[in-house]
C-alpha cells in the first residue's frame, strides 16, 4: 500500500479545520488532496483524538504480530506433522 505523505497527526488537524468552519474545498486547495481523500479519512479517522489514534495503533501492531506468529507456529506445526508420517 502507497504510503501517505500525511501523518497521522497532520491528517487529524486537517480535519479538525472543518470543525472551525473552513469548507471541504478550502481545505483540500490548501493541502492539494481530492475531496475523495478527505472524506476518505474522515470515514477512517472522524471523531477521534490523538490518543486513540495512538491506541489504534498500538492494537494494529499488536494484531499483525499476532498473526504472523499464528502463521510461523502453524508452519511448524504443518512440518513436524509431516515429519512424523
Amino acid at each position: 500500500m502507497k504510503k501517505s505523505r500525511f501523518s497521522e497527526a497532520q491528517i487529524l488537524g486537517i480535519l479538525r479545520q472543518q470543525d472551525q468552519g473552513q469548507t471541504v474545498t478550502q481545505i483540500c486547495r490548501e493541502h492539494s488532496i481530492s475531496e475523495a481523500t478527505f472524506y476518505g479519512w474522515k470515514n477512517k479517522f472522524g471523531g477521534m483524538s490523538t490518543s486513540e489514534l495512538q491506541r489504534l495503533k498500538h492494537l494494529e501492531d499488536e494484531n499483525r504480530r499476532l498473526k504472523q506468529l499464528y502463521a510461523e507456529l502453524s508452519l511448524e506445526n504443518q512440518v513436524i506433522k509431516r515429519l512424523s508420517e
